[in-house]
């Protein structure tokens, strides 16, 4: 049963939500914008037999393509304007995160503060462009070559369907990298997050159908779907349970005296969340392993291997792998698969907590506030320990990435189990929940100290008034 006080608080909520015009309009602006890339994930690229596609797409649907399919809502199944999604606008950042980390002049550019954030975006964009374009080109490239049973993918191919197609995708591609930045500006949560979650919910309630349906008929038994939906719960939880925990490092203020008045010393906590990266290194190590994984798999058919033996020496087409061998050893459930995704997500994981979080720079600004954690020295030694500190608890988080994306797959690859939505899925979709929601209650709480300010100030000058 729910207590007084629970219920009491959800009304208030209820109260405050219905006056706070401004969270709203970012909710309703929000949907509108998701609901317009959803309409465009159903739109087909000029020039091609949707059925001939579809059909070919049964036959890879469990491979490197399935698994870009549910990251994009279903594009790729369709081969919609939006079947490259957002995925090379996160490889743009991704790389130009770690060259702001190589390049000397970029790592200028980036403590320059705001303006020097805005030239790196726009270096994001561009290189955006030039990814999403070799992306296209490589799409456009081997649909020409695919025939299924209906008849050809292509129905008119030629020089006009390659290029009509590199300007729908690539236009497609920064049209959502524009509509990410409008979500995150005049709307709720991240707008790049929010997009590849409404692609991943969006195959949901088939994915389950499909798999109540697969036990129905027989082709999954009852024990094996009961233990697939415990792991989900399972799963759901531990990212839960996860993402809220924290280490506290105690930070003690000396007293202090302010005029004849001695302040009490105060002490409060720095907290150091278990997972700082949050849900970048999965996304990241799956945008990464898309982009050569996709190519191997476009480049498989017989015009992938025409154009090695007809443009590369012969002594030099016959060191280069068959691209067939290289798309079936990066799809999902392999073994290469698990380990480079593995190795990945460990990487950006430690390497966006460095990002994000910097030890010295919050040491410096401990000690300009003369507060110091007990038994540490402040300065360099305080760093040094939040460093130590921050490794092994980076270390924990890590790992706890590695295992809730690919165990689950792991499970689902040896089981044989009609079901894709993988631990990856269900980290971005609790994630991105999560963050959505604590924003919202941001919002609502600085709409109450709002409404507090504005009563406060309206008593004041009654106040005022009276003793006039």
């Amino acid at each position: 049963m729910v207590s007084a006080a629970e219920q009491l608080a959800s009304q208030m909520n209820l109260s405050v939500f219905a006056k706070a015009e401004d969270l709203k309009k970012r909710i309703w602006f929000t949907l509108g914008a998701l609901l317009i890339y959803r309409l465009g994930t159903f739109i087909p690229i000029p020039g091609i037999n949707p059925d001939a596609f579809a059909a070919n797409f049964k036959v890879s649907a469990s491979g490197i393509l399935g698994m870009f399919n549910t990251f994009s809502g279903g594009a790729v199944e369709r081969m919609a304007i939006f079947a490259l999604n957002i995925m090379p606008y996160i490889s743009a950042s991704i790389i130009m995160q770690l060259m702001t980390s190589v390049v000397p002049s970029l790592e200028t550019l980036k403590k320059e503060g705001e303006s020097g954030r805005k030239q790196i975006n726009q270096y994001t964009r561009y290189l955006t462009v030039i990814l999403a374009t070799a992306q296209a080109f490589g799409i456009a490239y081997s649909l020409e070559s695919q025939t299924s049973q209906v008849g050809p993918v292509v129905m008119q191919p030629g020089p006009f369907f390659i290029a009509s197609t590199v300007v729908t995708l690539v236009g497609g591609t920064m049209f959502l990298m524009w509509l990410g930045e409008q979500i995150t500006q005049r709307g709720i949560g991240n707008g790049t997050s929010l997009i590849i979650f409404a692609g991943i919910v969006a195959g949901l309630p088939v994915t389950i159908a499909n798999l109540f349906e697969a036990a129905r008929t027989g082709a999954l038994q009852t024990p094996l779907l009961l233990a697939l939906l415990a792991l989900m719960v399972f799963v759901v939880a531990a990212i839960v349970f996860i993402e809220r925990a924290q280490r506290r490092l105690r930070i003690e203020y000396p007293k202090r005296q302010t005029g004849q008045l001695l302040a009490k010393g105060e002490s409060s906590h720095l907290p150091l969340k278990l997972n700082s990266a949050g849900v970048i290194p999965p996304i990241f190590a799956s945008s990464l392993l898309l982009l050569p994984a996709t190519i191997a798999q476009f480049a498989s058919g017989s015009r992938g291997d025409s154009w090695v033996t007809t443009y590369l020496p012969s002594a030099v087409a016959t060191w280069v792998p068959d691209w067939s061998t290289i798309a079936a050893a990066l799809g999902p459930g392999q073994l290469w698969h698990m380990l480079i995704y593995v190795a990945l997500i460990l990487f950006f994981a430690f390497f966006y907590t460095a990002v994000v979080f910097n030890p010295v720079e919050t040491a410096d600004n401990l000690r300009k506030y003369n507060g110091f954690l007990p038994g540490i020295r402040p300065g360099a030694k305080t760093a040094e320990y939040i460093d130590y500190v921050l490794t092994r608890i980076t270390v924990v988080g890590a790992l706890y990435l590695a295992a809730v994306c690919v165990l689950p797959e792991i499970l689902i690859s040896q089981a044989a189990v009609p079901f894709y939505f993988g631990g990856t899925s269900l980290l971005i979709a609790v994630s991105v929940t999560m963050d959505t929601v604590s924003q919202v209650q941001s919002h609502l709480l600085a709409h109450q100290y709002q409404g507090l300010i504005k009563k406060s100030k309206l008593r004041g000058s009654s106040a005022r008034g009276g003793r006039r």
